[in-house]
């Protein structure tokens, strides 16, 4: 099979390492040259690293590397059977690439976004034969994150979806299957994780150090919200955040934070500028958590019971299957279970008591219960 993959920066790598793993025929096209140097060399090193650790030979590496060619014309791709764009998330770029890149593939040629946020119905509006268009959404980075979100749009036709789920599966990828809608699975049902942070922040009721400790101690999640802010980086992280936010028309649930848009402001990226919610530089006096169990338990609970909620509403709106979203959050973003899941281990009833308590303590619209949670309880039904 041939895979193109237009962009060379460290998505559109990352997908061409996994596709040439499998054996397809890859065709990496970048107009930047630099940047195509840059993805060759960057291979390089990943595999002489996975020949160190015994994961692959000498003679897998040069398999891979035999694998994949790198382009500078955009009409490379003509003999692909697959074609996966990895570049800037502006739509009106992205639908510019695609209706160009219709000019020299086949009409059989599935064409595919990697966007995390923009919608695929839009993008796939701008070519001829719209129903060939389709998400395919890896997480960073590619070759090590098992989840890949495929999101048809609503010109996709049914065979191209089954053929995409088909060819990502044989990549040895999970595949969840999402509706075109903001966030898709993964990024919509987390905002929770972080909005909810930063509100118990914003309160006065515990700092940000606390706050990781308490849902890395009680949760068992490998980091706390604001480490993975700042690894993610404070400007990304907004940015997402307040394009579902905008992308929802504005339903509270999704509502930035203050707070984060002023660390932003200022430069306080995280990780990559030295300083976020957590001081990198040398030297820093490393921040303590107030070890209190009592507020711990009040802090995770309330975290949780957002994140499940906003499972919950992914599942009643049709989003993805149940299946697919508790996947979707354990191999996206390994979370340490599926929140649904986690919904029927601590109960339904503790659920719609734990939201119904926080929206007559604020009476505020992010606290409303799914409608879904509230007819399980009805019905005494679980998720599993």
């Amino acid at each position: 099979m041939k895979v193109g993959i237009i962009g060379s920066g460290t998505m559109g790598s990352g997908i061409a390492q996994v596709a040439a793993t499998a054996n397809c025929q890859v065709f990496v096209y970048d107009t930047n040259i630099a940047s195509l140097e840059k993805s060759r060399q960057s291979l390089e090193k990943i595999l002489a690293r996975l020949i160190e650790k015994e994961r692959i030979n000498a003679t897998e590496k040069n398999r891979i590397q035999t694998n994949i060619s790198y382009v500078e014309n955009l009409k490379e791709l003509g003999p692909c059977d697959l074609v996966i764009e990895a570049i800037v998330e502006r739509l009106d770029i992205k639908q510019q690439v695609f209706s160009e890149l219709e000019n020299y593939v086949s009409e059989e040629t599935i064409i595919a976004s990697n966007t995390s946020s923009l919608s695929i119905a839009s993008i796939a509006a701008a070519l001829k034969k719209p129903e060939r268009c389709i998400g395919i959404h890896f997480f960073n980075p590619a070759p090590l994150m098992k989840l890949v979100e495929v999101i048809p749009a609503i010109q996709t036709s049914s065979e191209v979806e089954s053929e995409v789920v088909s060819i990502i599966s044989s990549w040895k990828k999970t595949v969840a299957v999402a509706k075109d809608t903001p966030g898709f699975i993964v990024n919509r049902v987390a905002r929770p994780f972080y909005g909810e942070a930063l509100k118990i922040y914003e309160e006065g009721l515990a700092d940000f150090a606390t706050i990781d400790w308490s849902l890395k101690t009680l949760g068992g999640f490998r980091m706390g919200p604001f480490e993975l802010m700042d690894f993610i980086g404070n400007d990304v992280n907004y940015t997402v955040t307040e394009t579902v936010f905008t992308a929802f028309y504005f339903d509270q649930r999704y509502r930035p934070s203050f707070t984060q848009k002023r660390f932003s402001e200022a430069g306080y990226l995280g990780r990559k500028s030295g300083k976020g919610y957590y001081d990198y530089s040398e030297g820093a006096v490393k921040s303590e958590p107030k070890e209190d169990p009592v507020l711990a338990k009040l802090i995770f609970d309330r975290v949780l019971v957002m994140l499940i909620n906003e499972a919950a509403d992914a599942l009643f709106l049709n989003i993805a299957s149940a299946t697919d979203i508790d996947n979707a959050m354990t191999k996206g973003v390994n979370y340490p279970k599926g929140l649904l899941a986690w919904a029927d281990e601590v109960g339904i009833d503790w659920c719609v008591m734990q939201l119904d308590a926080l929206y007559e303590e604020y009476h505020e619209d992010r606290y409303r219960c799914s409608p879904l949670l509230r007819q399980m309880k009805r019905k005494n039904k679980t998720f599993f």
